[in-house]
């Protein structure tokens, strides 16, 4: 039987050594923890399509596909539903618009943070794979038995 996996974009926006993290509302996923701006894939739509869609929806910022470059895959295990997921980390080379808080009622709060000074509580996978970033390494998995 294929194995099936939920697949996950998320935008690694860097400026100035600083990342830009979503602090999330009370909600079911990692509520009040900082999380990169993040999405789902949709039935039917690329990688690059979903992360350009996610960064219009949540952030109001335009980033063309042919503008965002892969920087980590994390492959993980979900602990608590035992359900695979690829984490796909893109991060634009260019975007256009004012960044906004456009879901307020997923993000309490958005806010750049240093890479060397990340913010708690966050998403463990995501302080995972930006340290994986900043240590120049493509792939990661986590949560998979030895």
């Amino acid at each position: 039987m294929p194995h099936t996996l939920v697949v996950g974009v998320h935008l690694v926006l860097i400026e100035n050594g600083r990342v830009l993290l979503g602090r999330r509302a009370d909600t079911a996923f990692a509520a009040r923890h900082w999380h990169a701006p993040a999405g789902h894939l949709e039935a039917g739509e690329s990688v690059l399509a979903g992360m350009a869609r996610e960064a219009d929806e949540e952030l109001g910022i335009t980033v063309r596909e042919e503008d965002l470059d892969l920087v980590h895959t994390l492959h993980r295990l979900d602990a608590d539903d035992g359900a695979g997921r690829l984490q796909l980390f893109l991060a634009p080379r260019a975007y256009t618009g004012t960044i906004t808080n456009r879901e307020p009622d997923k993000c309490a709060a958005l806010r750049f943070w240093p890479l060397d000074r990340l913010p708690e509580p966050i998403v463990g996978y995501t302080a995972d794979a930006l340290a994986q970033i900043i240590a120049g390494r493509p792939l990661s998995v986590v949560g998979w038995p030895a």
